[in-house]
């Protein structure tokens, strides 16, 4: 990753995030939030939005244990 690529912010049913390049078509399971810009901007989003690391399906079973 460079600072001259364009990226996407891409999320998949996980709830996890990724950068990819605007230019390369978006792989399966994954879907863009709308957020583009470079590697940097891209970057600040992610760090801002994902503040909970674990998979969606895990901290549902979490939540439902009482864990």
């Amino acid at each position: 990753m460079d600072e001259n690529t364009h990226y996407q912010v891409l999320r998949n049913d996980e709830e996890q995030y990724s950068l990819w390049p605007v230019d390369i078509e978006v792989p399966a399971g994954w879907q863009p939030v709308g957020k583009e810009g470079t590697e940097s901007e891209c970057t600040a989003y992610v760090d801002e939005v994902w503040t909970d690391m674990r998979p969606r399906s895990l901290r549902e079973r979490m939540e439902n244990t009482g864990a």
